[in-house]
């Protein structure tokens, strides 16, 4: 007999998701006091159910939408953070960020937006809180 069978689709793996922002771009977080470059994105939310309980209810972001892996800074430390899209905003006309591992990620600025390196996606930065002045402890979402 000589039916063919169809597989079903997996709707998770249709869907396509349109970031805001671009690998590159200058944001800063719109609730805290950091901005930062991100160099990767996450088209929906793919950290741990620990991080994610550990933002208070009230201030829990939607999973359904981009998050954004930054080399990040504070007037105190330089860091990486993972924030949701609905929180950031551009931050391009606040000058160069000064993230220590710029330069293992972008090549330098160029219309706009830093330019990056080629990488894998297992290229992950590994990045502990580097103090400026004094250590800085900072929840982003």
């Amino acid at each position: 007999m000589g039916g063919s069978r169809k597989k079903k689709r997996d709707p998770q793996m249709m869907k396509i998701t349109h970031s805001k922002f671009n690998i590159g771009a200058s944001v800063r977080h719109r609730h805290f006091d950091f901005r930062g470059v991100i160099f990767d994105i996450d088209p929906e939310f793919s950290n741990t159910d620990e991080w994610y309980e550990s933002i208070p209810a009230d201030r829990r972001p939607r999973k359904d939408q981009p998050f954004y892996h930054l080399l990040a800074e504070n007037p105190e430390t330089y860091y990486v953070a993972y924030v949701s899209e609905q929180n950031l905003v551009d931050d391009r006309e606040n000058g160069e960020v000064a993230h220590p591992m710029m330069s293992d990620y972008f090549h330098g600025l160029g219309n706009g937006r830093y330019m990056p390196k080629n990488h894998t996606a297992y290229d992950v930065p590994r990045c502990s809180r580097r103090p400026r002045k004094r250590a800085g402890i900072i929840a982003s979402a």
